[in-house]
């Protein structure tokens, strides 16, 4: 007879916790999916933005950590941010714009700011697009442009890699070097953005 009050008395102790099983299990799934963000200065890999008054914006705003959502919303006027961190738009005016912006993860969002610096369109051109070069020796030439907004770096992207001569590199920053392992007359496709003012470029590389 003990036996059988102590197999009660066992199944009764089960029965009363199963309900706060299930509770706890939907506990850590919602607090792994709200896990707090770190500190609002480290969200964003880049919280600076140049663009141009007139000229569509194509720039995004890259999150540092996974599974981090955007809350949209305007930035600037003529600016909006969507939620996979696009700027979209064309800014309307220029000037020095702060707004702030929502990252989520799930249920758990922080803010931080970003600036976009709106210029006025300033036509540039580029310069010189040639150089010539030789087997065996290091190229040593710079991308110039002439006019632009002051004090605001243009950008240069190679579109297509398999152009250049093996050994030589086009930077980020215009400048053309490297060792060229081959003759050849080579036209290198370069794009160039000023505060996302862009255009397409030919380079040609000249090596004997």
């Amino acid at each position: 007879m003990r036996q059988k009050w102590l197999i009660l008395l066992g199944g009764m102790a089960m029965c009363a916790l199963i309900p706060v099983f299930p509770s706890v299990g939907v506990q850590s799934v919602h607090l792994a999916r709200d896990t707090p963000l770190p500190t609002p200065s480290s969200l964003i890999v880049q919280d600076t933005f140049y663009l141009t008054q007139g000229i569509a914006v194509n720039d995004r705003l890259l999150p540092v950590e996974a599974d981090v959502d955007f809350r949209p919303g305007d930035l600037a006027p003529g600016i909006r941010m969507d939620d996979n961190g696009w700027l979209l738009g064309v800014p309307a005016r220029a000037g020095t714009y702060s707004a702030p912006v929502r990252l989520c993860r799930g249920s758990a969002c922080v803010e931080q700011r970003v600036t976009l610096v709106v210029l006025k369109n300033v036509p540039w051109e580029p310069g010189e697009l040639t150089f010539p070069g030789q087997v065996g020796k290091p190229f040593n030439g710079e991308i110039a442009l002439n006019g632009g907004p002051h004090g605001v770096p243009a950008t240069y992207t190679v579109t297509d890699d398999q152009a250049l001569p093996e050994g030589v590199t086009i930077g980020p920053d215009g400048h053309v070097g490297g060792v060229p392992r081959k003759a050849g007359m080579y036209q290198v496709p370069v794009r160039i953005c000023v505060a996302g003012n862009c255009a397409g470029v030919v380079v040609t590389l000249i090596v004997v």
